[in-house]
């Protein structure tokens, strides 16, 4: 009983939970920038390599980034709402 009245007293201060919340937030956007960045570093390797498969590369790197960005975007709304 006293171990669940401690750990609903520590939900309900909010302090943590802020913090984590906009860490949360501040990691997503870190993560989506590096993933989008790499994705478009290798998408220019791999079309200076092999210049007639530029529209297939273009393709997939403007798919992969959408898919990135699209996490990083749910990431942030649910960060937001614990917030």
């Amino acid at each position: 009983m006293t171990l669940l009245t401690v750990l609903l007293q520590a939900a309900n201060a909010g302090g943590l939970g802020t913090m984590g919340a906009a860490l949360g937030i501040g990691l997503a956007a870190i993560g989506a920038g590096y993933g989008i960045g790499k994705i478009g570093g290798s998408a220019m390797d791999g079309i200076a390599r092999q210049p007639e498969s530029a529209p297939d590369i273009r393709m997939n790197m403007i798919i992969s980034a959408a898919l990135i960005e699209g996490v990083a975007l749910f990431a942030v709304v649910v960060c937001g709402f614990i917030l």
